[in-house]
């Protein structure tokens, strides 16, 4: 019989703000934060401990937070950083277990069933991870239990104090005239009593005992399951704040009236349903560093940095058999602060010579500010690259003419997607509709193969430029009309070819086609406008001359 899971659960609430101050050896910095860019305004994304003794908050602005406490130190925020530091930790934390996982919040989940022993208990293994994180100068908060989530919850939430929750339930937020009434009704919420913030027990044990999930995670509140803020604020608003509120409740009630993901993520908290520890395997890193031994800050010197770097990262790609589809350019500036740029390619290549341009481009944008000292280059997505064989003389000639052209196409995706993204380039392809504004689809460039053949309905001419039909100014009469109105202008009819009669998709209702058949004409004006006539013979709406296009 196999042993029951046990799964370890390891939050950093700081991870930010520490790996500042590790880079940054400060060692008594006080109150310290990390700064993030939140649309046009700068937030406090992670604090110290004496910083948060101060009272600041996560998300709280800046400008806010030094005026509570003028004393506070900042660093920018380095999301790649703290995302690589964290993996650190995960090989880190492969000591006591292989299966080690991350999660988007700076947790790390093991799967310790049948290594804790070998450490002296599950205890001691707590006791081993916190002397190692507090070496390292890192805040943790450990929960072991029987699921990931159970785990994930007591290593959030175990221990912490029930927020308050103003909803309009609870006693002291009733007008003062109800609330000499109130103690004469029994049950005067929904759900139970609300539980008072100063109610929670100050300390809630981190290990939850095999088998007995359930009874350490009824104090924790609702939170505590990785739910929605919207869904948490509308189960408090019904008296729902702790789990214990929601796991006497029907599965069936709890899912319709607030969704599958709250029923869903009660099932893998309790271990009900399965929620298994992935390992993230081990990545093939294609990256090259060079480390200076000055700052610069010439576009020249970062220019001769780049060409030596370029050569072993194509050795690289090229020995694996894969090309560069993503290119990250990072900047590590001698302050500690650092600046990326990120490139796309039409086409994976392991090629210096193709990569360089784009690399360049973005140089203008590096901002040196007291010096750059390192320069990092990392192909950050990668495809497989694989030699093509030619039959013979005739097919390989063919092959190379196309493949030149190909590889000039995709370096002009290439320098224009540097400048305004890849996707904003696209391309047509044709579609299965024979109406004219469903008759292509429009696809990413860099994303999609050109087109191979002929357009389908070529023998059909449509114009250069359509639009949406406007209405012409004519007699309701099938025959083109020697005179119309159309776009405030009368113009004289020179020549007319058609009629091409398209009908609508019966399978559709698509408004724009209420107004039946349509006969469309190729018209030439007397002043040598060549337009794109039709007229609908009526259906849900009245028959008449339309305009939707226009030819070159």
């Amino acid at each position: 019989m196999s042993p029951a899971r046990r799964i370890l659960a390891l939050w950093f609430p700081r991870l930010g703000a520490e790996r500042a101050l590790r880079i940054a050896r400060l060692i008594e910095p006080g109150p310290f934060a990390t700064v993030a860019e939140q649309g046009a305004a700068q937030v406090l994304d992670s604090l110290s401990i004496a910083a948060s003794e101060r009272g600041l908050q996560p998300g709280q602005p800046l400008r806010d937070a030094q005026a509570i406490c003028p004393a506070l130190l900042t660093r920018p925020a380095d999301p790649p950083g703290e995302a690589a530091f964290l993996a650190a930790l995960r090989r880190w934390a492969g000591k006591v277990s292989p299966w080690v996982a991350a999660q988007p919040d700076n947790t790390l989940v093991i799967d310790l069933t049948g290594c804790a022993h070998l450490f002296g208990g599950e205890a001691e293994v707590i006791a081993l991870m916190e002397r190692d994180c507090a070496d390292m100068g890192l805040s943790v908060r450990a929960g072991l239990a029987d699921s990931l989530g159970g785990a994930w919850a007591l290593a959030h939430y175990a221990g912490r104090r029930l927020d308050p929750v103003r909803s309009g339930d609870a006693i002291d937020q009733e007008a003062r005239a109800t609330r000499s009434r109130a103690t004469k009704r029994r049950h005067w919420t929904r759900g139970g009593t609300a539980p008072r913030a100063d109610l929670a027990p100050a300390e809630v044990a981190r290990i939850a005992p095999p088998g007995r999930i359930r009874q350490a995670l009824n104090p924790l509140p609702v939170a505590a399951l990785r739910l929605a803020p919207e869904t948490e604020t509308g189960l408090a608003r019904v008296g729902l704040r702790r789990i214990e509120d929601l796991t006497g409740l029907p599965r069936a009630a709890l899912a319709r009236r607030f969704g599958l993901q709250v029923a869903r993520r009660l099932d893998q908290a309790l271990g009900l349903e399965p929620e298994p520890v992935s390992p993230a395997a081990p990545d093939a890193v294609f990256a090259v560093r060079l480390t200076l031994p000055d700052p610069i800050g010439l576009i020249e010197d970062l220019t001769a940095g780049i060409d030596r770097l370029l050569p072993p990262l194509g050795d690289k790609l090229a020995a694996a058999g894969r090309g560069a589809r993503r290119l990250r350019l990072e900047l590590l500036r001698c302050d500690q602060t650092r600046q990326s740029f990120d490139l796309g390619l039409a086409h994976p290549s392991a090629d210096p010579a193709r990569l360089r341009p784009l690399i360049l481009q973005k140089l203008d944008e590096a901002e040196a500010g007291f010096g750059i000292d390192v320069i990092r280059l990392e192909a950050v997505q990668t495809e497989p690259v694989q030699a093509a064989q030619h039959a013979g003389h005739l097919e390989a000639t063919r092959a190379a003419k196309a493949g030149r052209t190909r590889t000039a196409l995709d370096d002009l995706l290439g320098t224009l997607g540097a400048r305004i993204g890849l996707e904003a380039i696209t391309r047509w392809h044709p579609a299965d509709s024979h109406i004219p504004e469903k008759g292509a689809t429009v696809l990413s460039a860099a994303w999609s193969a050109a087109h191979d053949g002929d357009w389908p309905g070529s023998d059909r001419p449509r114009p250069l430029t359509l639009f949406a039909p406007e209405p012409v100014h004519a007699p309701q009469d099938p025959t083109p009309p020697a005179r119309f109105r159309w776009r405030g202008q009368t113009l004289e009819l020179g020549r007319a070819e058609g009629p091409e009669r398209l009908a609508p998709e019966w399978w559709l209702d698509d408004p724009n086609w209420r107004s039946g058949v349509r006969d469309y004409w190729r018209v030439e004006t007397g002043d040598g406008r060549r337009l794109w006539l039709f007229y609908a013979h009526g259906g849900a709406l009245s028959a008449g001359w339309f305009c939707q296009g226009q030819f070159a």
